[in-house]
């Protein structure tokens, strides 16, 4: 028995790929069909990954030719994955800013908004021009870490038009949603309004010109993060993770979701907070109470940088509480410890805008060396 081309073609195209509207034949999925005597190839061409699509295509091209062309029909199929471009999601750059790191984590409770905080003034001690944006819409912290609690921004006009002056503390801009609500008022907003409302701080802002603005996300991989990374174009962004398993799981899938194709935003590196415990009487002794070089063994298995650790030290705590980042102790063992984790985070910005298109118009060119001289 001999089979005919046009027959298998029009027994194909009563069938169709699940989740697209054409026939096999006429969306091309069908790349090709080739006969010879009871023999029959067909070249399938999918435009998804999925496993569970491509089995049932390759299953109903072979029942249907089987139903209604020939029973007999000896039937190969070659099955070819062809994912079409996804465009990068780079949003409108802010003028005058030349770098946005985001600042996340896979969890809560984690110290990523103490980090970023301390990065800040470490960043502003250099000599840079340092922004915070606080995301973190449902648990703002950097007003009370910069003992701004009570400031609000003012009202300035640029070019006819009326934008937010962030508020200023220790030569750091900050804009929060905790200057507009209460400090016992709870954000209540859904996904949408929480984005507006960043767009706002993001877009309706006298930001002047920055060196860096420093993101400070909410923990997790969720809708906060998709409008970030939809509105700015990040530069790159830095993971925290404390070294215990459990957080370090989740660390995981936040550099998963920034590295994902469809995303393609840069990790800059892991940091490791409250690696070690050393108590001031015992300034030799490390007790690493939530495990051991966990954030740091991740970093190696992932192939991102490791940016350093900060030790569980009493006064970050404090500092934190009191609105004065601990890395302005000058001579301490924090203040050092942070300034190291802060060089490797310019250097591997300056690595990154080097060796990676530039997702802003102008690139880190006053930063060779990381050297900490006042420009």
């Amino acid at each position: 028995m001999k089979l005919d081309r046009k027959d298998i073609l029009k027994a194909l195209e009563t069938i169709t790929i699940a989740g697209e509207g054409k026939n096999m034949v006429e969306s091309g999925a069908i790349a090709n069909v080739i006969t010879f005597g009871d023999e029959v190839v067909v070249d399938l061409v999918l435009h998804t990954p999925a496993m569970h699509i491509k089995k049932r295509a390759e299953d109903d091209i072979r029942k249907t030719i089987l139903e209604l062309v020939s029973p007999d029909a000896k039937i190969k199929i070659n099955s070819k994955v062809e994912v079409p471009d996804k465009p990068e999601i780079k949003g409108k750059s802010i003028p005058g800013i030349k770098n946005i790191i985001g600042v996340a984590s896979g969890k809560g409770g984690v110290g990523k908004s103490t980090v970023t905080a301390n990065l800040a003034v470490s960043l502003a001690k250099m000599g840079f021009s340092v922004g915070i944006l606080d995301a973190d819409i449902y648990g703002p912290s950097m007003p009370i870490m910069f003992d701004v609690e009570n400031e609000k921004p003012v009202s300035v006009t640029v070019d006819g038009k009326s934008k937010m002056k962030p508020v200023e503390s220790y030569e750091v801009k900050i804009l929060s949603i905790g200057f507009f609500t209460a400090p016992s008022q709870a954000v209540i907003w859904r996904g949408p309004m929480a984005s507006k409302a960043l767009n706002q701080m993001i877009f309706d802002a006298d930001w002047g010109e920055l060196d860096f603005m420093l993101v400070d996300l909410p923990p997790g991989t969720g809708d906060i993060h998709l409008s970030i990374v939809q509105s700015l174009p990040i530069t790159g962004v830095v993971i925290v993770s404390t070294p215990q398993a459990v957080a370090l799981a989740d660390a995981k899938k936040g550099v998963s979701m920034f590295m994902s194709e469809a995303i393609n935003v840069p990790v800059l590196g892991i940091i490791e907070n409250m690696a070690y415990f050393t108590p001031e009487e015992l300034p030799e002794n490390k007790y690493y109470i939530f495990g051991k070089e966990g954030a740091r063994n991740l970093s190696e298995d992932l192939g991102v940088p490791f940016l350093g650790e900060v030790p569980i030290v009493q006064s970050i705590r404090e500092a934190g509480d009191y609105g004065r980042p601990a890395a302005m102790q000058t001579g301490s063992v924090i203040e050092t410890v942070f300034e190291q984790i802060t060089r490797n985070v310019v250097q591997e910005t300056v690595n990154r805008n080097e060796s990676l298109p530039a997702t802003e118009a102008v690139k880190i060119t006053t930063m060779a060396g990381c050297s900490a001289v006042k420009k």
